[in-house]
């Protein structure tokens, strides 16, 4: 699960990493990811700590050089398409999301923001991209990992 976390860590810094600090550096604004939770906080605790800890052995450390929006759906997928159009309209830099339910929402709230998936099975046959190699739009990259 670790691996995971880091994983995503690595893939989501590497499509924002540069854009977000040379933007932050011009507005004097830290960069914010936007994290929609399909759970609750306290069940999504170890995937949050690794997540921060991915972050901060990168260099970005919560509320010091970076912000995290959480938004919750507690198992909930009604509240998806709200929680990921609240994100939206906050500017986040990248949106943070796992599970179908919730990956359609943060596609369907914004076509400019990228959208870093986790815990996927398939994202090309679920619909999510194009293909592997060519995820589509300039704002979408995939890193396929083996194993």
């Amino acid at each position: 699960m670790t691996f995971t976390i880091a994983f995503v860590t690595v893939v989501m810094l590497g499509i924002i990493g540069g854009p977000i600090t040379a933007d932050a550096q011009q507005t004097g604004t830290m960069p914010r990811i936007g994290f929609l939770g399909t759970a609750t906080p306290s069940l999504m605790s170890v995937w949050l700590t690794a997540l921060r800890d991915g972050l901060r052995e990168r260099g970005y450390v919560e509320g010091q050089n970076l912000g995290i929006e959480y938004r919750w759906g507690e198992g909930k997928p009604e509240r998806f398409p709200a929680l990921a159009a609240e994100l939206v309209a906050l500017k986040v830099d990248v949106i943070v999301t796992s599970g179908p339910h919730a990956i359609r929402a943060a596609q369907r709230a914004t076509s400019v923001i990228p959208i870093v998936m986790a815990i996927v099975e398939d994202p090309v046959e679920q619909g999510f991209v194009t293909s592997f190699a060519r995820p589509g739009g300039s704002r979408h990259r995939m890193i396929q990992r083996d194993g």
